[in-house]
């Protein structure tokens, strides 16, 4: 009889010992994921989920599907970044300490993004983009008249119509507002803001910057 066929084969050693090995407990994967720092997806997805929420506070009024996207991924890296970071404070504090420039990043990007969102920084940085070609447009409108545009593109928005009433222009943004339609306004005057303005139907108007403000149908 051989050799090969008396004894046990190398690689059924190993299938055994896979066999009878066992298999960490959630406990133990959570620790060994804690363990490590923030690696090369989560801040690079923390970074992205930022420049949605950006984007969303740049059109007015918000962009509900943006806003949903922003949320929702915001709350989840949030949520893994706090668990993680329980988690490594109490079986892996050296571990932060070497690495605490990744540890420190995704935070940072978030007070970024919220700082600049707060400030309407987004916002303000678009309509001035988009000032020139947007007063170009104004010239085309008497009072008070509207011209639809159908999602035709002026400087960096997307417009459905756009319309003068007692000296204020209107522009309707595509897919602004999160449940309301909203847009941009013009008017060398200034408008009251936060509440409803006599003429001007039900719309209120917060200030961006100079004389544009932002619209929302009530």
């Amino acid at each position: 009889m051989s050799a090969s066929a008396s004894g046990p084969t190398p690689d059924g050693s190993v299938a055994k010992l896979i066999e009878i090995a066992e298999k960490p407990t959630l406990g133990q994967r959570l620790i060994s994921w804690a363990s490590r720092p923030p690696g090369r997806l989560y801040i690079p997805a923390c970074s992205v989920i930022g420049l949605v929420l950006l984007f969303e506070d740049s059109v007015p009024a918000g962009h509900l599907p943006t806003f949903f996207v922003g949320l929702g991924a915001g709350l989840l890296l949030a949520g893994m970044g706090a668990l993680r970071l329980g988690i490594a404070l109490a079986v892996a504090r050296p571990m932060i300490r070497h690495y605490w420039l990744r540890w420190i990043s995704a935070p940072l990007i978030a007070f970024a993004a919220l700082g600049l969102a707060v400030a309407d920084v987004p916002l303000q940085l678009r309509v001035q983009a988009s000032a020139e070609q947007l007063l170009e447009l104004r010239e085309e409108v008497a009072d008070p008249t509207t011209i639809p545009r159908n999602g035709e593109w002026t400087g960096l928005y997307s417009l459905r119509s756009v319309s003068e009433t007692d000296g204020v222009t209107h522009y309707e943004v595509a897919d602004a507002g999160l449940f309301q339609p909203a847009g941009l306004a013009y008017s060398s005057e200034e408008i009251p803001v936060g509440v409803f303005v006599p003429g001007q139907d039900s719309r209120i108007y917060e200030h961006v910057s100079g004389d544009w403000y932002v619209w929302v149908d009530h």
